[in-house]
């Protein structure tokens, strides 16, 4: 009876915290047509204190999405394109030597924002790519001797343009998973996309007012990890993970030559955190086994490996994330 009682309370505690969510909704629904699904993947990225790879083609509002998240909530926004040549003093910033005080000084570079969008991150070389992957998981910069800490909060959001694969550095496994969401991004549909041309046409394009500040962001972060995850979920999370290293313990005999190493520790403890985010999104006080079933492609998209007998047989990980979902028991 007590643990009914803490639920409740603790689902109008959530109900009332993540008010400005709608808020936020409206705001980026005046700028971004569709691309519902980004935008709450931006959200779920933003409150876990996870970060975003995003695939999709050019013209998909990226940028813009990323952006106009930025300016809702008064955060600082950095935008860096990669290209071969960038080396990692473009990124994090370094010392130049000051004439006038006869000393070197910092020059911080983009990474010290709020909100990193970095652009086409599989155009720059692993140096770069390490740069910024070593920002993100320890939220700090050396330059110099000195090291400096990230502004809270910090999410970076990495697109790859997944048509041009020619002069391009594909990010090594180990990196990949650094990223909480891999977020597949589609076409709008034909009403969307006459949406988008009507509003194009006006002689001004709508745009976002602020509506919370970054320290609102923090605060929410720990209440988003005050929602209540029951054993038996914790337990389905385990069992779909499990099935990506053993398939054949769940009743996956035909993927053991499709899959060449399966989903590490953090896709885990992600799945279980994106899935916290994703029911505070949802004004609830605890997780469902739906939150985890909407979040798992976008966690495990990006961890699983696929042999080559996979890849002629035209399998891909959304496929055997469809198949584990569709097999193991939901608690």
């Amino acid at each position: 009876m007590n643990g009914a009682i803490d639920i409740k309370e603790l689902n109008e505690k959530i109900q009332r915290e993540s008010a400005f969510i709608d808020l936020i909704n409206m705001e980026m629904g005046r700028v971004i047509i569709g691309q519902k699904h980004m935008v709450e993947r931006l959200l779920t990225g933003l409150l876990a204190n996870g970060h975003i790879l995003l695939e999709g083609v050019p013209g998909l509002a990226k940028t813009l999405a990323i952006n106009s998240l930025a300016k809702c909530i008064r955060a600082k926004f950095s935008r860096v394109q990669f290209t071969p040549d960038l080396l990692p003093a473009d990124l994090i910033g370094t010392m130049i030597y000051s004439q006038k005080n006869e000393d070197f000084m910092v020059k911080k570079g983009p990474l010290f924002a709020n909100f990193i969008l970095a652009d086409e991150i599989n155009r720059a070389p692993a140096k770069v790519q390490s740069a910024l992957l070593e920002a993100m998981q320890e939220r700090q910069v050396t330059i110099g001797e000195h090291t400096y800490p990230l502004e809270e909060p910090f999410l970076v959001m990495a697109t790859q343009n997944p048509i041009e694969q020619e002069g391009t550095y594909p990010l090594p496994e180990a990196q990949l998973d650094r990223f909480m969401l891999k977020v597949v991004i589609q076409y709008p549909s034909k009403l969307e996309e006459r949406e988008i041309l009507k509003q194009h046409l006006t002689e001004t394009l709508p745009a976002t007012k602020p509506v919370l500040n970054p320290e609102d962001i923090i605060k929410a972060r720990g209440v988003v990890k005050e929602v209540y995850i029951d054993e038996k979920i914790t337990g389905y999370i385990a069992d779909i993970v499990f099935a990506t290293r053993y398939p054949a313990e769940y009743g996956l005999q035909k993927y053991v030559s499709m899959i060449s190493y399966g989903a590490s520790p953090r896709a885990t403890i992600n799945l279980a955190l994106a899935a916290q985010a994703y029911a505070f999104i949802k004004r609830r006080g605890y997780v469902i086994p739906e939150d985890i079933r909407a979040i798992c492609h976008d966690v495990l998209r990006h961890r699983i490996g696929l042999t080559y007998e996979a890849e002629a047989e035209n399998i891909n990980t959304d496929d055997i994330v469809n198949e584990i979902l569709n097999t193991i028991e939901v608690p």
